[in-house]
This record gives C-alpha cells, sequence and structure tokens, in this order.
C-alpha cells in the first residue's frame, strides 16, 4: 500500500492531527479541528494535507452523525448550507489559481483570526444571545465555511462566528454544526476528485488513518458528555497561535 508516511515526521504529525480532527468531531470543536491541516500543513504541501483528511473526514462524520444524531437545528442549516455550497464552488474554481504558499497564508490567517476573536470574547462583554439567524449574515458566513472548508478544512471559524451569537444548547450546537460539516464535506468529494487529489499514495494514508480517526471521534463525544471541555482550549487556542503564526510566516516567504 502506498502512503506519504516514509518520513517519520510526516507520520507524527498526521497522527497529531487526526487524533485533535477526530476529537473536534466527537464535539470538542473549535480549535481542535482547526489544527488539522495546519499540523499537516508544517510538513507536506497544504493541498495534499487536505486530500489525506477529507476521506477521513468522511468516516468521522459518519461516526458523528450516529453519536450526535437529533440533536439538529434545521433552521441553521437551511440558512447556510446553499451559501456553503457556493463557497466550495469557487475554491473549486480558484484552486488551479492558487498557490501552496497562498494556502498556507490563508489558513494561518484564519487560525489567527480565530484566535484574536475568542481572545476578544474573553476580554469583552459577551453580545446578547440571538435565537434567529440573518439571511446576509448566513449567506456570507456560509459561504465563507465553504470556501476555508473546500481549501484548508477550515471552515469551522466562520460557521462559529454566525452560530455561536445564537446561544444554542451546546449539544444542539454540537449536533447542528456535524449535520453541517458532514454535508459540505461530501459535496468537496466530486471537486477534489475532479482535481486529481486523490491519487494512491493519498487514498492509502488516509486508509492506515481510518483506526485511529474512529477512536479519536468516540473519545472526543465522551469527553464533552463526562467533563468540561473548557479546561483544554487555553493551551489548544496557543498551540493554534503557533502554529497559524508560522503558516503565515510561511505563505508571505513563499509570495515575495
Amino acid at each position: 500500500m502506498q502512503t506519504v508516511f516514509a518520513v517519520p515526521q510526516v507520520l507524527a504529525a498526521a497522527i497529531v492531527s487526526v487524533a485533535l480532527v477526530g476529537l473536534s468531531k466527537g464535539g470538542l470543536g473549535g480549535a481542535f479541528a482547526l489544527m488539522g491541516v495546519p499540523v499537516m500543513a508544517l510538513v507536506m504541501p497544504p493541498v495534499q494535507a487536505a486530500a489525506i483528511l477529507l476521506p477521513i473526514l468522511l468516516m468521522m462524520d459518519a461516526v458523528s452523525l450516529w453519536t450526535w444524531r437529533g440533536w439538529v437545528k434545521w433552521a441553521v442549516l437551511r440558512a447556510m448550507l446553499p451559501a456553503a455550497v457556493l463557497g466550495i464552488g469557487i475554491g473549486w474554481a480558484t484552486a488551479a489559481f492558487t498557490s501552496d504558499a497562498a494556502v498556507r497564508l490563508i489558513v494561518g490567517l484564519v487560525a489567527l483570526g480565530f484566535v484574536a476573536r475568542m481572545a476578544w470574547v474573553q476580554w469583552a462583554a459577551r453580545a446578547p444571545a440571538s435565537a434567529g439567524t440573518r439571511p446576509g449574515a448566513a449567506w456570507f458566513w456560509g459561504a465563507l465555511a465553504g470556501f476555508t472548508s473546500f481549501v484548508a478544512h477550515a471552515g469551522g471559524p466562520p460557521y462559529q462566528v454566525h452560530t455561536l451569537p445564537m446561544g444554542m444548547d451546546p449539544k444542539l450546537f454540537t449536533g447542528t454544526s456535524v449535520v453541517f460539516f458532514a454535508v459540505v464535506n461530501a459535496v468537496k468529494v466530486p471537486p477534489y476528485a475532479a482535481l486529481g487529489m486523490f491519487d494512491a499514495a493519498v487514498l492509502g494514508s488516509a486508509l492506515v488513518m481510518l483506526p485511529l480517526a474512529v477512536v479519536a471521534v468516540l473519545t472526543g463525544a465522551a469527553l464533552v458528555r463526562r467533563m468540561r471541555a473548557a479546561v483544554f482550549y487555553p493551551f489548544m487556542y496557543a498551540m493554534v497561535a503557533l502554529v497559524g503564526a508560522k503558516l503565515v510566516h510561511d505563505g508571505v516567504m513563499g509570495l515575495i
């Protein structure tokens, strides 16, 4: 079986990435999911990292959909999913013109923006929760989530910017986000295949990581149900900031 794991550093980065994304899919969310492509992008091209993670994400989605079945706010999905599909289309159309350096820069900026937003929320007074969803905002953040998800599986921050202020029950928030990204990831498969991103090494690498993916998802779900996930976040936000800064640096250096 062909894989990209001939170098130990690549295998180590993949294990860390899949474990973190799996914990996110299980329900821990936020910073864990955002670490996926950036960690792997430290040792391989970001586009290759994204291609390896997509089949793994589809397996994680299947486990998460079963784990969080029944916890869905359909109004959010109806408002955001059409825009997300549009964002995926934009990512597909611009893939040929987007260099590895540009993708690193985009992912790094998304990572740093996410950390900055969470720092602001902690420092400033929280805005009042809004039970509804604004159509214009839903389309903007939905499209941005679709685009960043296509280029780097980093659609979480734009999605959360729109949905966190709604103040949903944590289980409802998690279940709704699981369905949203399950649909988004499924829609991404044909464009990724059309771009020739699923070669034998990519698919072989994803297959090797699948057992870890399932275990990580179930572990994340168990942690959400049995303990406060907030204890993990300060460390994770610091790690996201460091990786984001590294990717921004690499992206800028690659573009100049």
